[in-house]
């Protein structure tokens, strides 16, 4: 493992003591890989995993940028979380830094209608 891995999974766990998410409001945890992009909505009281989307599951067909993925990834799962009848959750950036595909990701999810 990397020492830029390590570093961020400190500072996810540093995160992490303060965030949790509930039945009522689940926290939206993000993963960002090399290539593609995940993200869940968790429940940690019953510690489990509500609605899960990544990049992958969407098929565009054409060829697109990654934070527009990303974006498409913060609509879907904002769409199935109000399927779900849940509208206000708590953003885990997971230690990542906050710009990029992350923000692009939490836009939106924004858009779609979540609340953080």
């Amino acid at each position: 493992m990397s020492d830029k891995q390590i570093k961020r999974q400190r500072r996810h766990r540093k995160i992490r003591v303060n965030i949790q998410g509930t039945a009522k409001r689940p926290r939206l945890c993000v993963f960002r890989s090399q290539s593609h992009i995940y993200a869940q909505l968790i429940d940690d009281d019953n510690a489990k995993v509500l609605v899960s989307v990544s990049d992958i599951d969407i098929n565009s067909g054409k060829k697109s940028a990654k934070s527009e993925k990303a974006k498409e990834v913060g609509k879907l799962i904002a769409k199935k979380a109000l399927e779900k009848k849940i509208d206000k959750v708590v953003f885990d950036r997971a230690g990542f830094v906050f710009h990029g595909r992350i923000k692009a990701l939490a836009d939106g999810a924004r858009e779609a209608g979540l609340k953080f």
